[in-house]
């Protein structure tokens, strides 16, 4: 695998290194060891897949709270989408700032987001298939999310909106939120995460 870190420190775009020949190619997806090596957590709890019948669909902005905050290592194996993950980690210089990676069934990039993130995306196109290995349990009392259209967050999604669930629709303004967002965020000093 070829690790690429992304200017929000901890959060890495993984593309594969493939193996070629007249069948086609074979690569490692997932490797603890090569996780490890790059200072990450390399367990996997679940591994979930997401499927979206309209292109222009939204999943998103979700994260959990600690202690049961989790990785997730997504890829797309069907379709297209934009992945837009933000960091949530009140002490991390880059406290807010998000990045976009399109990730699609043709490119076989994979985007690892970190613990304390705010992850979400938009199908592409019809019948779009996601799949996620995610390093904690979902654990509902520890689920969080933001709106998918807040003007502080400056999200930038590519189609229009054609359907989101009422549930995503629920989720609070950044402004409503941020106080205790970053209280229960925020990891004491010398915790292990």
């Amino acid at each position: 695998m070829i690790f690429t870190e992304t200017p929000l420190r901890g959060a890495f775009i993984i593309d594969l290194e493939r193996r070629e020949d007249e069948r086609g190619f074979f690569a490692r997806a997932f490797c603890q060891n090569e996780f490890a090596a790059h200072g990450l957590k390399p367990a996997i709890a679940q591994a979930n897949i997401g499927f979206n019948r309209r292109k222009g669909t939204i999943r998103g902005m979700h994260f959990q709270y600690p202690p049961a905050a989790e990785t997730k290592l997504v890829r797309c194996s069907r379709g297209g989408i934009l992945d837009i993950i933000i960091d949530l980690r009140p002490e991390s210089p880059t406290y807010l700032q998000h990045i976009s990676v399109e990730l699609t069934a043709d490119n076989h990039r994979g985007i690892l987001v970190p613990e304390r993130f705010g992850h979400g995306y938009q199908a592409l196109e019809d019948n779009t298939e996601t799949t996620y290995h995610v390093g904690e349990f979902y654990t509902p009392g520890s689920e969080g999310g933001l709106r998918y259209d807040d003007p502080a967050l400056k999200l930038t999604w590519p189609l229009p909106i054609t359907v989101i669930s009422e549930k995503d629709l629920q989720w609070k303004a950044l402004s409503e939120i941020e106080s205790s967002l970053k209280s229960r965020m925020t990891i004491e000093a010398g915790a292990v995460r």
